[in-house]
């Protein structure tokens, strides 16, 4: 299929890291066919906190994106929802990955996002601290933030049961089943078993199959979550290695 770009050429440069929001943004690009130039961040290193990064996003995470926009001037973008939503607005001229501006799916599809931004993300990621980096184990916190995933995964499946058509919206794919992707994708990381979700998981198949999700979720390095689902002193490994910086980012922003 011919995609159709906005009347203007792309210009896109992404910065980002093989995390669940990282690949939001590279999935959703492949989706659209867009041409684009890759800068692997090492968030491992704080390279997120580099002054000239801070340029791109004074909040130092990723993702980011820079473009050329339509007056001609850079347009520096972050926040992996805010990312979707402008690269669909203009580029995905065909609604390939969206729908009409103002339609009833536009906003079914904003529904979705608003609760991947507000709650899986958020609670995912805190169940990931809790259960993977924190130096001591809180069972309150593990259970806490691996109970509300829980909730949020029941309220995606029970969705997902009655979907006709597998996706979250509508009659296709759109940038909401890519927001959620990564983070279901990486359920294990947070200890949270896939299986209790059947109709989600197979959701999470049939994403998966996607060729342009798979394009994407290799970018800029190779998907590691299913080897580290089947190798519990591998995961355990990759963990500890996290932990250490993730603890010295704790230090460092406890200084500013």
């Amino acid at each position: 299929m011919a995609v159709v770009f906005n009347e203007k050429s792309p210009d896109i440069n992404l910065y980002t890291s093989g995390t669940p929001n990282g690949i939001k943004i590279s999935i959703t690009l492949e989706e659209l066919g867009l041409p684009y130039k890759t800068h692997k961040i090492e968030i491992s290193k704080n390279t997120q906190k580099e002054p000239w990064f801070l340029e791109i996003n004074p909040n130092g995470r990723i993702p980011a994106l820079t473009d050329t926009f339509n007056d001609g001037k850079l347009i520096r973008l972050f926040e992996s929802g805010s990312i979707m939503q402008y690269l669909v607005e203009q580029y995905d001229t065909k609604h390939l990955i969206s729908y009409p501006k103002g339609s009833r799916e536009s906003y079914e599809v904003n529904n979705w996002m608003f609760f991947m931004n507000a709650g899986v993300g958020p609670m995912q990621g805190q169940a990931n601290h809790f259960h993977r980096y924190a130096p001591e184990k809180i069972e309150y916190g593990i259970s806490r933030y691996q109970n509300e995933t829980r909730r949020l995964y029941s309220v995606l499946d029970k969705h997902l049961s009655s979907s006709k058509s597998g996706y979250l919206v509508g009659d296709k794919c759109t940038i909401a089943d890519i927001a959620h992707w990564g983070w279901v994708h990486a359920a294990h990381w947070a200890g949270i078993e896939i299986e209790e979700f059947p109709h989600l998981m197979a959701w999470e198949e049939r994403m998966g199959r996607r060729p342009a999700v798979d394009r994407g979720r290799n970018i800029p390095d190779k998907d590691r979550m299913p080897g580290l689902k089947k190798d519990a002193e591998a995961a355990e490994r990759e963990a500890k290695k996290a932990s250490k910086w993730v603890m010295e980012g704790m230090e460092g922003d406890k200084k500013k």
